[in-house]
Order: C-alpha cells, then sequence, then structure tokens
C-alpha cells in the first residue's frame, strides 16, 4: 500500500538524494549540480514553481518521490503537469508506489482543471515505458525535445542581449 503526500521540508535530504540516485540509474552519475539547500529553497520558499509529493509505505518509509512544475497550453486555454522527476527505490519497485504517484497527479491534475500531463522517458529505459504505456500514456512521436544549454544558451542570450540593447528593448 502506498500513502502519497505532499513532501514537507523535512524530506528534502532524502528527496536530494533520491536525484542523485535518478541521475546514477539514468547514467548521469555526475550530472547532479543541485545542493539541498537550493532543492529546499525552490521548494518552499517565496512563491515556489516547483512542487513535490512523497510516497511511503505501511511502515511510513519513503519509498519514492514525484517533482513537477506547471506549464500551459496555448491552443487549451489552461495549465497543465510536467513531471519533472518520477522515482521509486529499486527495493520498492512494484509496490505501486510508482502508480500512486502518477494518479495522485493526473487527480491533481483534474481537480484542478488542467488539460495534460507530461514527462520524459530516456528511448532506452523500456521498464519505464512499458509502465506508462501500461496507464494509458502515449509517446509525443511527432514531437522532439529540444534543449539549450552551458555555451550554447549563453551565446543565445548573449545574442538577445546585444539585440535588445541596441533595439532599446528594456528587459525585466
Amino acid at each position: 500500500m502506498s500513502r502519497i503526500r505532499e513532501a514537507s521540508r523535512a524530506d528534502v535530504p532524502e528527496i536530494h538524494q533520491m536525484i542523485v540516485d535518478l541521475a546514477v540509474y539514468e547514467k548521469e552519475p555526475d550530472a547532479v549540480r543541485n545542493t539541498p539547500a537550493e532543492l529546499e529553497r525552490h521548494l518552499f520558499d517565496g512563491s515556489p514553481a516547483i512542487y513535490a509529493a512523497i510516497a511511503e509505505d505501511d511502515l511510513g518509509r519513503t519509498r519514492g518521490f514525484a517533482l513537477w512544475f506547471l506549464n500551459y497550453s496555448t491552443w487549451e486555454g489552461v495549465h497543465g503537469v510536467y513531471l519533472e522527476d518520477l522515482y521509486v527505490k529499486p527495493e520498492a519497485r512494484g509496490e505501486g508506489h510508482g502508480k500512486a504517484l502518477l494518479t495522485y497527479l493526473a487527480g491533481l491534475a483534474v481537480e484542478r482543471g488542467y488539460a495534460r500531463m507530461e514527462w520524459s522517458v530516456l528511448n532506452w529505459n523500456q521498464p519505464s515505458i512499458d509502465f506508462y504505456e501500461s496507464l494509458g500514456a502515449f509517446p509525443m512521436s511527432e514531437w522532439s525535445t529540444f534543449r539549450l544549454t552551458g555555451d550554447a544558451l549563453r551565446s543565445a542570450g548573449e545574442v538577445f542581449a546585444t539585440t535588445a540593447h541596441a533595439a532599446g528593448v528594456v528587459t525585466a
């Protein structure tokens, strides 16, 4: 049995460790730059823009987490949920915690009138793909995810800043 609850500040160290564990599972063990302090700040200080839920077993042990934020559909005119991370500890897989987290988020989306729930999955992660498809999720086969990071992001930002400055555009 899985119990789902909103994350609290006390959960941050364990959430951070699960983020590290997820990076290892996804073959990117050195990719996590986030710290527990940064994670806590983003989840709980001021006006949070990210949210987390915890899956617990009958003994109250943390078995997994989901971290998400709102996206927006210009076509639908309403928000949606973008699931950034879903992770269940290896020893707890197959106990229903992942399904409980996903159905919790789906219920939240329905309750709030959101149009959709989206996430990404690595192409090689067949166990997760099979799990998502068993719930009725489907891949967006005609869409590809694009990303700007590092030097390419800085370069694109510098182009905008230079162009905006030359045009007299004021940015926030």
